[in-house]
């Protein structure tokens, strides 16, 4: 795997993880305890380090200072870098507590080498050092320090040895993708705000779309169908699975049979009106009845330089032809649960990362909810840590994201904070669709 690509996963797993306070490398700072503890660890320690494992570790070694304090966490990760051999880990924190989180939690892995359950926590402790394989299974979080006032500090680094072959990487399957369901414009009447019906809306909304790739729509169902949709979820039995891996993402998708609201809610979004009606709000060509789906698109082959094949009739016909007759717009989708510690997480083996998309977030559940809790979407660019967009969690609220092959996000890490909105663990919910021209 390219150093880059796995130098991109680690920073958005930090980006996520909010670890508020991390210093340089310590191996330039001259102060006398520092310089006396750099000695032991890149001398003395890593010899006897050498000799019992039978690794030969190179003169390399990093070292930093991490500062957690209250709702700070590191997901999930496996720490691979090329030649990092075995992490370190020298806890520098007074008495603690199982109850104040920040524990090290060592993952167990599935057949596909995914981390699974946690097989070990390792709470902290006044000057213990913890050292470990780096490796491809060697998964394991930093959990959320639960408890305010209290500081868990540590240094931390990696030693170097020789570089170690990778078995290939486990890809996640695609989205189930399907074409639109039969449903005429009824269905936009029952549940749509009219507002958003209007030709002249839409024609504003449109302009608006092209010009920024984005768009939020607020109220966007009728107030009826939005608090009947916000009850079911709130009180009525829904079979829900947890989605993992956790080095990859951490919430509930419901699945099996759904109430009649919500099953409903997703046949709208699923709809052949809904593909026209966000046709006409993003001028994408979801439908064949836009006014865009003459248009060619910017992904597709160019049309000076198309190439000839011949069909069963011996009839000539381009590529760009065959293309465009046989391309059908798809959708896939589902309804997820946010809750305390629920997180997605930027990988490098994402399925989706190289694909155009209109994403659709369409929340529930969420009044009160506070950007300092976690649970929005940031969208980031491709080898770059700062944020292009964040879409919050806003009850009734559509938000519309066109994504290119070079943009990506995830969901923020829902902290600590957020049980004092909601100690019954509630959280939110929302439908999570993806557009396929």
């Amino acid at each position: 795997m390219p150093e880059n690509s796995k130098w991109i996963g680690l920073m958005c797993t930090i980006i996520n993880a909010d670890v508020l306070f991390q210093s340089d490398d310590l191996k330039r700072r001259k102060e006398p305890h520092i310089s006396a503890l750099r000695q032991v660890l890149f001398e003395d320690f890593r010899e006897w380090l050498s000799d019992v494992t039978g690794v030969k570790l190179e003169k390399t070694v990093d070292m930093s200072c991490a500062q957690y304090d209250y709702t700070d966490t590191l997901l999930c990760h496996d720490d691979e870098l090329e030649g990092r051999r075995f992490a370190f880990i020298l806890y520098l924190v007074p008495e603690w507590l199982e109850a104040y989180g920040g524990s090290l939690d060592l993952y167990n892995t599935d057949e596909n080498a995914q981390p699974g359950s946690i097989a070990k926590s390792l709470i902290p402790k006044w000057n213990s050092l913890v050292f470990f394989e780096v490796s491809p299974i060697s998964f394991h979080q930093v959990s959320e320090v639960l408890c305010e006032g209290k500081c868990r500090l540590s240094v931390s680094g990696w030693f170097y040895g020789p570089y170690l072959e990778r078995p290939q990487p486990f890809l996640d399957p695609l989205p189930l993708r399907s074409p639109h369901i039969p449903h005429d414009h009824e269905i936009l009447y029952e549940w749509v705000n009219p507002v958003y019906l209007s030709v002249d809306a839409q024609s504003q909304i449109q302009e608006e779309f092209e010009e920024r790739s984005e768009m939020l729509l607020k109220n966007f169902l009728q107030e009826e169908k939005f608090n009947e949709v916000c009850s079911v979820l709130a009180t009525q039995s829904i079979e829900w699975e947890q989605c993992g891996p956790p080095n990859r993402r951490c919430y509930q998708r419901a699945r099996g049979d759904l109430p009649n609201a919500i099953s409903s809610c997703m046949e709208l979004l699923k709809s052949e009106a809904f593909f026209l009606l966000l046709s006409n709000l993003t001028g994408l060509s979801l439908h064949f009845l836009s006014t865009n789906s003459d248009d060619s698109e910017g992904e597709g082959p160019s049309q000076n330089n198309q190439s000839v094949s011949e069909d069963d009739s011996g009839a000539e016909q381009s590529e760009t032809e065959q293309g465009q007759s046989e391309k059908v717009p798809l959708c896939s989708g589902e309804l997820r649960h946010w809750t305390h510690g629920h997180y997605t997480l930027i990988h490098d083996h994402d399925p989706e990362r190289h694909q155009f998309a209109l994403d659709l977030l369409l929340f529930f559940g969420c009044k009160d909810w506070k950007e300092e809790y976690g649970g929005f979407t940031s969208y980031i660019a491709k080898e770059e840590d700062e944020e292009l967009l964040t879409v919050y969690p806003e009850n009734n609220c559509l938000a519309l994201v066109y994504r290119d092959k070079e943009t990506m996000r995830f969901v923020k890490h829902i902290n600590h904070k957020s049980l004092e909105r909601d100690a019954s663990h509630k959280g939110f919910w929302d439908f999570a669709f993806a557009y396929h021209e």
